[in-house]
């Protein structure tokens, strides 16, 4: 089993998390440039990480990933809320890298704009609503809706992309994994 993806990212952070206990190989690309995005253009069409190969078969997107993952390691399938929780923390992750992709780019973003009004009113929607949900307990486990709502705030904190003000449950959440042996084997810190 072959994992190919960047360090960096959270989506390739949290299979990566998944697979902790499970042989495999990581391949951590440059996606951008050079023989890593060469790599991933051959691997998958889309030019997204993370990307697995295993038994000849190419998986793309973390959610199919985990999906796959769930069926062949005959692990529980998700429920309908944690499946919500997963779209929640997607559709924020996915806001968060469009806007950090601006940025990375030298596009000059402004909040009057459409695209970026839009990416940032569905972070805080969505930062807020995850930040109860943190509070009434529906993260207490350490399942995947945990794994990928870590990646996500660990990843905004190594960004400096949000400041998380007055989601102290989230941030409170972050702490509580931190020092988690598979969370700081994948830490995109060093």
């Amino acid at each position: 089993m072959k994992l190919y993806g960047s360090v960096t990212s959270p989506y390739v952070r949290r299979i990566r998390i998944v697979l902790s206990a499970t042989e495999h190989e990581f391949i951590n690309l440059n996606i951008f440039e050079g023989e890593g995005r060469d790599i991933l253009a051959s691997k998958n069409p889309t030019l997204k990480v993370p990307c697995l190969e295993d038994d000849g078969q190419l998986i793309f997107d973390s959610r199919v990933i985990h999906s796959y993952l769930l069926a062949k390691l005959d692990l529980p399938p998700l429920s309908w809320d944690q499946e919500n929780q997963l779209t929640m923390i997607d559709g924020a992750n996915d806001s968060f890298v469009q806007l950090f992709m601006l940025k990375r780019s030298d596009i000059e973003a402004t909040n009057d704009q459409l695209f970026v009004r839009l990416q940032k009113e569905r972070i805080a929607s969505t930062l807020g609503l995850l930040n109860e949900m943190v509070s009434a307990g529906e993260f207490d486990g350490w399942g995947y809706p945990s794994v990928a709502l870590f990646t996500l705030i660990d990843w905004v904190e190594f960004r400096e992309l949000h400041p998380l003000t007055g989601l102290d449950a989230l941030k409170a959440f972050r702490e509580q994994h931190i020092d988690r042996i598979e969370v700081t084997a994948t830490d995109p810190r060093g």
